[in-house]
């Protein structure tokens, strides 16, 4: 059943991470070349403080535009204490967040230490190799 596969066995490890000192547009630059929507802010021990988003980077830059006055540091415009799930919740749970969050991906900690993150994309793979195990049974 979808709902005994844990947040573990799909996210991605070793996310891009930013530090909040970070100049805004070298993360943007981070964001498009990676092809992601967010990415997850740290501190100095690794600690989850932030998540910086696409919407963020264009907050960040239309007031910068407005303002003439388009630069600053990651820390100045990321999400403050993002959404995030466990390591072991179900995929279930994941994706209902997502979903009524409208989020792309969420930080996944364990005991409170960021360990990876979670998008839609890695729910989809899940889903995929269940659907494709319950194939290979003859459910």
């Amino acid at each position: 059943m979808l709902k005994s596969i844990k947040v573990r066995s799909y996210m991605t490890r070793h996310p891009l991470t930013f530090r909040p000192e970070m100049d805004l547009f070298t993360a943007i630059e981070r964001l498009l070349k990676h092809g992601l929507t967010a990415a997850p802010v740290v501190d100095a021990r690794g600690e989850l403080i932030g998540i910086l988003s696409e919407a963020d980077c264009l907050r960040a830059t239309l007031a910068g535009a407005y303002h003439d006055d388009a630069h600053g540091a990651v820390g100045q415009y990321m999400t403050v204490v993002p959404d995030t799930i466990d390591v072991d919740a179900d995929i279930i749970k994941a994706a209902e967040g997502l979903l009524l969050d409208q989020r792309q991906r969420l930080p996944v900690l364990d005991n409170g230490r960021l360990v990876g993150v979670l998008s839609r994309h890695d729910v989809l793979r899940a889903v995929k190799a269940f659907a494709w195990h319950d194939t290979d049974r003859g459910d």
